[in-house]
């Protein structure tokens, strides 16, 4: 017996980072796909026990990020857009990988329906390109405000090219007091 995949996991430049395409199914009423399966996710991806769903609504312009949380605190995570559209970026912040400090970027919307995956060991953001957004992700530990940390959005040493005017960002103070990546927390 053949089993169709009904998503297709394609990796990235940076080992473990996966953008997610699910197999969407259309006719008059609307569309319908797959948004997780734990046993197809597992066979391309391996074992992440995600125990908590978030979601946010941003208007446009708004940045979140960059984001993690330190030590035996940090979080996987499994991102996607029900509305709207958004530039999300991961950064490897593990100092022993060949790709410390690279990042990657992918646009994800409620029309591509992509997903990403973002392993322990990443800075995580994103920023909004449409009116509205909202954003859900699967993450696989609490939200811990004693191990949370960011880094610069803006950080030179990044190289991220937000496709965006600065000072049509909107973030939280706290993101705009965040450390420089070389100043940043990073992972063994």
């Amino acid at each position: 017996m053949i089993t169709f995949a009904r998503m297709e996991y394609k990796a990235t430049e940076i080992e473990g980072v996966y953008i997610i395409e699910p197999r969407v199914f259309n006719d008059a009423r609307g569309y319908f796909f797959e948004a997780f399966k734990q046993s197809e996710f597992e066979e391309h991806i391996g074992k992440v026990n995600f125990i908590q769903d978030n979601e946010s609504k941003s208007g446009y312009g708004v940045l979140r990020g960059l984001h993690y949380q330190k030590g035996d605190l940090s979080q996987a995570k499994l991102v996607r857009v029900i509305k709207g559209r958004v530039l999300d970026v991961a950064v490897d912040i593990r100092k022993s990988s060949p790709t410390f400090g690279k990042h990657v970027m992918v646009e994800l919307s409620d029309e591509n329906k992509r997903q990403f995956f973002i392993p322990r060991g990443f800075a995580h953001g994103f920023l909004v390109l449409s009116d509205e957004a909202i954003f859900t992700y699967k993450v696989d530990n609490v939200y811990a405000p004693q191990a949370e940390a960011a880094i610069r959005f803006d950080d030179p040493d990044l190289g991220i090219e937000w496709p965006i005017n600065q000072q049509d960002v909107l973030t939280s103070e706290k993101d705009l007091k965040a450390k420089a990546f070389r100043d940043a927390e990073y992972f063994e």
